[in-house]
């Protein structure tokens, strides 16, 4: 024993521990073999973790495996983790072990050691912390719940945020009438509102697609143990834990309707990951178009100004560039190669077990995290202040020959594409070279090729 260091012990025998380290033997050797990134599980998992540890000493307390005191020592212990006082005491690497086994000791131990510290009381890591319990059925339903928590307390509302800015933008812009675009190319006329409406069911529909994920996600695997039998937990655990838990988080959680199927698979997070994958195209797409329409402000499109944040150049003086938007759209890049990870993690559910459980977990709460911080930022740094070049957008609606198809049932789709040809040639407005070449007056022209008209308003 050295003096920055203590001797601790598990099954495979004595291993050097930092002194001051909360965490024992097995989380020792999972740093020590470990070492590849540095990445770890992130901090809602943990918390959730610890919250699953609280529900399953409140269970074995009420089926008489535990008695009350320790199970109160084991939630007062979590207490501590859960509000973020013993957050450096969790370092086991992302790539680990294919069940999490690591990071489930590692919370383990730590609360054996809060514990002892605390009341006196000496737990076991395995046989008190861990009773009842195995990581490949705590670390499944660590997943889900963890999710869960991300998906109601924090991604529902930013999407919901999301659509209450898209709706008021929508109503402040309805007197605009612009070029609608189609292969980036000038087409027939649009309204402003028509078009963030299309932004706005985009945003609806992305929050209807995660709620119906919830009836698999609310499902957990706790009570299935090592490969699904229950194995070592009474077989009321799942229903009484499910209970606790559902009280400690405010959610509804539920046994699930197959062990075997929750443990040796991962599809509802591959199902979830889906549909965060669309919430990121979604806001990919308005990334994009608003980039598209602050392009300029003199060579490019022009239609709006996008809130001035920062410089936009280092050697440029004056250049100001759509930080928000670029911003976004990386943050959308990254949920989909998650989604890809996730995928192929989601493949190896070999027999009873996915063995790629903590790279799932990461992958899923960080695109969680991503499309809740993207969709916020969009929502109040990009949509709810930019300003409309109503001139400029005037301007080159009126010149936009593309109006003439309007004319098709009047004059026939060659004649109307000439006259289009010759108006963009020329470069003058197409009423005028209507006026000029048919035999059509200037006011029924007019009347034909409002632009307004066309988006189907009165």
């Amino acid at each position: 024993m050295t003096r920055n260091t203590r001797t601790e012990h598990d099954s495979l025998g004595s291993v050097e521990v930092p002194v001051d380290a909360l965490y024992g033997a097995q989380t020792q050797r999972a740093v020590d073999n470990f070492q590849i990134s540095d990445l770890h599980l992130p901090d809602h998992f943990i918390t959730s973790l610890a919250q699953i540890k609280v529900a399953c000493a409140r269970t074995n307390a009420e089926l008489g495996l535990l008695d009350k005191e320790d199970a109160d020592a084991i939630v007062a212990a979590a207490d501590r983790i859960i509000a973020g006082e013993c957050a450096d005491q969790f370092p086991v690497d992302l790539f680990q072990t294919g069940s999490g086994t690591s990071t489930n000791m590692n919370m383990n131990e730590v609360l054996s050691a809060l514990v002892k510290r605390d009341s006196g009381r000496e737990l076991h890591p395995n046989d008190h912390i861990n009773m009842s319990q195995s990581s490949n059925d705590v670390i499944p339903t660590c997943i889900h719940v963890s999710a869960l928590l991300l998906l109601d307390n924090q991604l529902l509302p930013a999407l919901r945020h999301l659509i209450g800015v898209l709706t008021r933008k929508r109503s402040a812009v309805s007197h605009i009438v612009k070029t609608g675009r189609t292969h980036l190319m000038d087409a027939m006329p649009i309204r402003m509102d028509q078009e963030i409406s299309g932004w706005l069911q985009q945003a609806q529909d992305c929050v209807t697609r995660l709620e119906n994920v919830r009836p698999r996600l609310v499902q957990v695997a706790q009570g299935g143990t090592a490969v699904g039998t229950g194995i070592n937990a009474p077989k009321t655990f799942s229903r009484l834990f499910c209970r606790h838990l559902s009280v400690r988080t405010a959610l509804t959680l539920q046994p699930a309707q197959n062990h075997f199927a929750l443990q040796s698979s991962q599809d509802t997070a591959v199902e979830l990951s889906g549909q965060l994958k669309t919430c990121a195209t979604m806001l990919m797409k308005i990334a994009n178009d608003l980039r598209w329409m602050n392009s300029g402000p003199l060579a490019g499109l022009g239609e709006i100004a996008l809130p001035t944040l920062q410089p936009g150049s280092s050697i440029m003086p004056g250049k100001v560039n759509p930080v928000i938007p670029e911003a976004v759209m990386m943050a959308a890049a990254q949920v989909c190669g998650n989604d890809t990870s996730i995928t192929l993690c989601a493949q190896h559910g070999n027999f009873q077990l996915n063995t790629m459980l903590p790279l799932i977990a990461y992958n899923l709460l960080q695109s969680e995290m991503l499309v809740t911080n993207a969709a916020r930022a969009l929502a109040e740094k990009a949509i709810s202040g930019f300003t409309v070049n109503k001139s400029h957008i005037e301007a080159t609606l009126a010149r936009n020959p593309v109006l003439v198809t309007a004319l098709n049932r009047v004059l026939g789709y060659e004649q109307a594409a000439k006259l289009a040809k010759q108006a963009y040639a020329e470069g003058r407005p197409i009423i005028d070279v209507v006026v000029e070449h048919t035999d059509l007056e200037r006011e029924e022209v007019e009347q034909l090729l409002n632009p307004r008209h066309l988006t189907g308003a009165e």
